[in-house]
């Protein structure tokens, strides 16, 4: 057998079993939960209506969009203008990337020692997420001190990922804005505090799980930005909570997925919803997705789209710090019910 450092995936197994002995040896409910799943479409746009010549055209796709942002929480886009040759290249780049072996994917401050695998802070099997990713600052990604190792060609795909992804998020965001009575131009800018400094990209692998489906890919979770952009290959996993139920999303070639995230919820008063979503373990095939997380600077206030807000005022900073405090104390995250007024989180009125 050969040595860790040279193997590719990271010891999730080791984690595993060490998590199943802590808790006597009894694993988990299937993550699948397979008799309450089901297969759907998400809701579909064609982001080219907004670039069209009739206004009402223009305005049924902000409708439509509106709408979907509403009632799910999620969507897929189409005529987002971001090339496949792109993104298969893309994901080319990240088989090579995560190919490398353990030891040098984990130690060796490859991409600003942005690699991270499993949960570190997992006390049970429900906490793990067999999956390992690089979530990469996007102000790191062309800086000098970024290494990216041998990996020559990998810089320049993942920074026009990066800028291709970025102009469909600040698309949505601004046309979903819009809708909610916000005017371009006037004198808050939105999102506050996003530019090409702030924001995310985040390669993301799930390796084959033997375990499956008693294992997740990544543990339901809602996303702490303002959007979310994601590419996903052909293998899907992806589920999303809609009606008390479990989702699972078809893939689409040809779409990327858009989600709300936590900050564009309380922006919008409640009006768009950041919905739970996860990734369940394929006992066969690894998946491959890249995704766009639209953040702002940490010293950003979240704000609102008009008073009353059901949220007492924070930053991104205080949101995210909360967020981590929640996970090491309960092993979980809370989110957004720690900054309702009305909050009872922890007894709090």
């Amino acid at each position: 057998m050969p040595a860790l450092a040279d193997q590719a995936d990271p010891p999730l197994a080791d984690s595993y079993h060490a998590l199943l002995r802590a808790g006597n040896g009894i694993a988990p409910a299937p993550a699948t939960e397979s008799l309450a799943v089901l297969e759907q479409d998400l809701p579909m746009i064609d982001l080219s209506r907004l670039s069209s010549g009739d206004a009402k055209e223009r305005e049924a796709c902000a409708d439509a969009m509106a709408r979907a942002a509403s009632e799910w929480g999620f969507f897929q886009v189409t005529g987002h203008g971001v090339g496949r040759a792109l993104l298969e290249e893309m994901r080319r780049e990240q088989a090579r990337l995560f190919r490398l072996p353990f030891d040098a994917k984990a130690k060796a401050g490859l991409l600003n020692g942005s690699y991270r695998w499993g949960n570190p802070t997992a006390t049970s099997l429900r906490q793990l997420s067999w999956s390992e990713a690089f979530h990469v600052p996007l102000a790191s990604i062309s800086g000098e001190d970024c290494d990216y190792g041998k990996l020559c060609s990998l810089r320049g795909v993942m920074q026009e990922v990066a800028n291709a992804m970025s102009r469909v998020a600040d698309t949505v965001a601004a046309t979903l804005a819009e809708s909610l009575g916000h005017r371009p131009g006037g004198p808050t800018a939105f999102p506050a505090g996003c530019d090409g400094t702030t924001c995310f990209l985040r390669l993301n692998r799930y390796p084959a799980c033997p375990f499956a489906p008693e294992t997740y890919g990544l543990v339901p979770h809602t996303d702490s930005d303002f959007l979310t952009i994601l590419c996903q290959d052909h293998v899907g996993g992806l589920q999303l909570m809609k009606d008390s139920r479990w989702v699972a999303v078809k893939p689409r070639a040809d779409a990327l997925i858009v989600n709300i995230g936590d900050l564009f919820q309380a922006w919008s008063n409640n009006r768009y919803k950041s919905v739970e979503h996860k990734v369940v373990a394929n006992s066969k095939a690894e998946r491959f997705s890249v995704a766009y997380f639209l953040c702002p600077s940490n010293d950003s206030p979240v704000g609102t789209c008009g008073e009353p807000s059901p949220y007492n005022p924070f930053t991104f900073g205080e949101y995210r710090r909360k967020v981590q405090d929640d996970v090491k104390r309960t092993g979980k995250k809370i989110g957004l019910p720690n900054f309702l007024k009305l909050s009872t989180v922890d007894g709090q009125k």
